[in-house]
């Protein structure tokens, strides 16, 4: 089969969707791979590196686009909708439950859109999620402690504090992979931390991990209004599969928290948590709302390509293979793959994007 790798073009998304060493296995394996020129550089992979790894290096998006499958990172943006075409295998983020507008073209064009996020294993993990949610949430603590700083907007707190003054106080809304990963890092800062999660044995089985080091709370309206106004970096860490994130935070919250306070959404790519909270990019990553320092990146793991494509491949390699091997018939022998499709045949066919969008499921 024919693999194209285009190059990404979200704002500072550096990852890139196959890896030389990926596009080692699938030329082995008999497949031609076009990467469009520079697609891997940002990560630290040079053209030569795809070469060596049998990739064939094409100079446009078009003609990394004009492929059987086409293999990326992050969804397809409105200059690409001209690229995306019936009968073309589409492999990537999609998480469509935020974006209207592109669930629309999906369909209208009669591409198989498969989208990571929603790979879904028969014990309901999510194996294509997971790596890039592991590095979200180590991220979100780095980025919140950055932010806090008064030089880049913040109230000037050292999250892990010093002898004599009190740590910085990090609250997390999710107590899953991100909200976990969050956690790590800012107990390993020395913070106070707090985890609220609507699951009890979640919040049981966290306790195993973190012991006393973190407060477990169940999450309802009355603690997350109560916990708020002391915190110093409020992280939005929940998921609710292929369906938009509830907002827990409202405006009337956020007033309450205290003037360079920070929030960081990991769940902004679906549409977040936060009220006050929109997508921002890692060209203008923060703005200031209701005197609080809200920062809203959606692709949080382009900030480190190098170990995110790594750690994306690990996991979307196999995956890969499947669909190069046997195409579309690729959904029906792996079950965990076929809860991939979001859009096949002019039809939005994800249940949980149906939800979203009812006048679109037709």
């Amino acid at each position: 089969m024919e693999i194209g790798v285009p190059k990404e073009t979200k704002d500072q998304e550096f990852r890139v969707g196959l890896s030389p060493s990926s596009v080692r296995v699938l030329h082995d394996r008999g497949h031609s791979i076009k990467v469009e020129t520079s697609a891997g550089v940002g990560a630290g992979f040079s053209d030569e590196d795809y070469i060596q790894a049998g990739a064939e290096i094409v100079p446009t998006a078009a003609d990394a686009w004009n492929r059987e499958l086409v293999v990326k990172v992050k969804e397809p943006l409105p200059p690409e909708y001209q690229f995306l075409q019936k009968g073309q295998l589409l492999f990537t983020y999609l998480h469509l439950a935020a974006v209207r507008s592109l669930t629309e073209h999906l369909i209208d064009c009669g591409v198989t859109a498969i989208a990571y996020e929603t790979v879904e294993l028969p014990d309901g993990k999510l194996p294509l999620l997971t790596p890039m949610s592991i590095i979200a949430g180590r991220l979100a603590v780095q980025f919140g402690a950055r932010f806090l700083e008064r030089q880049q907007g913040g109230r000037g707190v050292l999250l892990g504090g010093v002898p004599g003054v009190s740590p910085g106080k990090v609250t997390i809304l999710g107590g899953g992979v991100v909200g976990t990963e969050a956690a790590r890092i800012a107990v390993g800062m020395g913070a106070r931390v707090e985890i609220l999660d609507v699951n009890v044995d979640r919040l049981a089985y966290l306790e195993t991990l973190f012991g006393s080091r973190v407060e477990l709370l169940y999450s309802n309206p009355t603690t997350i209004e109560a916990l708020v106004p002391d915190t110093d970096l409020l992280i939005g860490a929940v998921l609710v599969p292929a369906r938009r994130t509830p907002i827990l935070v409202t405006r009337a919250f956020v007033q309450k928290m205290r003037p360079g306070s920070v929030i960081v959404d990991v769940a902004v790519d679906q549409g977040g948590c936060i009220e006050t909270l929109h997508p921002t990019s890692h060209t203008n990553p923060t703005y200031i709302e209701e005197g609080v320092v809200h920062y809203g990146v959606p692709n949080m793991p382009g900030a480190v390509p190098w170990t995110a494509t790594q750690a994306l491949n690990n996991s979307t390699l196999p995956y890969v293979l499947k669909l190069a091997n046997y195409g579309i018939k690729a959904l029906e022998m792996e079950p965990a793959l076929g809860k991939g499709l979001n859009v096949q045949n002019h039809q939005l066919v994800h249940p949980a994007v149906r939800e979203v969008f009812p006048d679109l499921a037709k």
